[in-house]
């Protein structure tokens, strides 16, 4: 038979300290597992309506994205009609030019045929005097001679019957050397007639010449003003749409960044909903585990930090740069270097003497901590996950250049970038410009 060894009263002090071990195990089980896993206080949940206005703002204002980047092609189009007429224009002032000096070389030419025949109805007029001179003394011995004749001036260049039929007369009653010299008068007459004439011709032909080419010159040049300011006005009203185009397009981003806010809002409550009733059964299953078995669960481990460590180090590292003068070709793992020559723009600021980066040496200098990227803006688009852009977040990168890449910078967060502009700027930290932008960005770490 058994018998019970048990000192009196050892069984009532062994049931109190258990009954005190299961209480402490209950406490601790009850309260541990709410500190160490504890589900913060609810965030934000934005209501149905807020969420579906927001969402008819951002439709109304991609179409008027839509709207105004139509405008703008159109206007584009007519900028380039017009720059193609002013073109036009100063070919055809070109060509008024060239007909101007023909017309001048012609004018010139006419004015020098003028003289000639200046110079040959003077010596008609010389001949014309000569022979003249000639009749009358033809005219002087036949009156000493006694000759019923009369005056040979009456006759000479007579055009009437009677004054021929005198004429006739007069020529039958003097010899071969006289009628020669009234002939000689006649012609002589008629050759400075005709270089008079010809004198006169030329000369209008010339004026008339000079007076054409200069009115066309005058026209075309009129054409081409007319043209540039044709230009000028569609280049300002292209500028003036771009800007509104611009303008909109913020406000597009703002209106996708505010859905996108108010949909990661109610997302994260969601999560919050479903991580607290999740807690809410793990409490209750530990709660149960450890008064059934008097353990105490153990915290997990602490979880891995986040990849953002990496990302704040490389906006860092960028903006660790601000004022660096950009360098065409500048720029690498180390820091800034000496720029090269393009033959153009970056020659004209003189970037080959200058010690700075250009926009993708910039982001190469950035990343270095991280990995070696290319340095090549459109290499650069594929070195990471495409992410839309409405999406973006600090230490994405943005492109530019929907008909070919040609500038990278890094989005900072609050609608602001870090980049290296252009010839003749410096690193800085500017608002996102939306003109030609991509609608993707790059991000490389995660």
């Amino acid at each position: 038979m058994y018998v019970n060894k048990r000192r009196p009263g050892g069984g009532e002090r062994h049931r109190g300290r258990l009954l005190g071990a299961v209480v402490a195990t209950l406490v601790l089980a009850l309260v541990a597992p709410v500190h160490a896993g504890a589900v913060p206080p609810p965030p934000p949940n934005p209501d149905n309506s807020e969420l579906e206005e927001s969402r008819q703002d951002e439709r109304a204002r991609a179409g008027e994205v839509g709207e105004l980047t139509n405008r703008l092609a159109e206007a584009s189009d007519r900028l380039a009609q017009a720059r193609a007429e002013v073109a036009r224009k100063k070919e055809l002032v070109n060509k008024a030019q060239v007909d101007l000096a023909n017309a001048e070389d012609a004018a010139a030419e006419a004015e020098r045929e003028a003289d000639r025949a200046r110079r040959q109805a003077d010596r008609a007029a010389e001949d014309l005097q000569e022979a003249r001179q000639r009749a009358d003394r033809f005219i002087a011995g036949s009156y000493q001679q006694g000759s019923t004749v009369g005056s040979v001036t009456a006759y000479v260049g007579s055009e009437s019957r009677e004054d021929l039929l005198a004429r006739e007369q007069l020529l039958g009653a003097v010899g071969g050397s006289e009628i020669d010299a009234l002939e000689g008068v006649r012609e002589a007459r008629v050759e400075k007639s005709n270089a008079d004439a010809a004198a006169a011709e030329a000369a209008e032909v010339a004026e008339r010449k000079r007076q054409a080419a200069t009115d066309a010159a005058a026209a075309a040049e009129s054409a081409l003003a007319e043209a540039n300011e044709a230009r000028s006005s569609q280049a300002e009203r292209t500028a003036e749409l771009e800007a509104e185009r611009d303008a909109v397009a913020e406000q597009l981003y703002q209106a996708q960044q505010r859905v996108s806010d108010l949909e990661q809002q109610r997302q994260r409550f969601e999560e919050w909903q479903e991580e607290k009733r999740r807690q809410e059964e793990r409490e209750a299953r530990e709660a149960a585990l450890a008064a059934a078995n008097s353990t105490v669960a153990e915290p997990g481990p602490s979880p891995s930090p986040a990849s953002s460590v990496s990302i704040e180090t490389v906006i860092e590292r960028a903006k660790s740069q601000l004022g660096v003068p950009y360098a065409w070709g500048g720029g690498n793992t180390q820091g800034p270097t000496r720029g090269v020559r393009d033959g153009g723009v970056a020659d004209a600021h003189g970037d080959y003497n200058k010690i700075g980066f250009d926009c993708s040496g910039l982001m190469v200098y950035a990343f270095a901590p991280y990995r070696t990227i290319a340095k090549f803006s459109g290499y650069q688009y594929d070195e990471g996950r495409k992410v839309p852009l409405s999406q973006k977040r600090r230490g994405d990168l943005l492109f530019w250049g929907t008909s070919g890449i040609h500038h990278v910078a890094m989005y900072l967060g609050n609608g602001r970038m870090i980049e290296a502009p252009q010839s003749g700027g410096h690193v800085q930290i500017v608002p996102v410009r939306y003109g030609d932008i991509l609608p993707q960005v790059t991000r490389i770490i995660e």
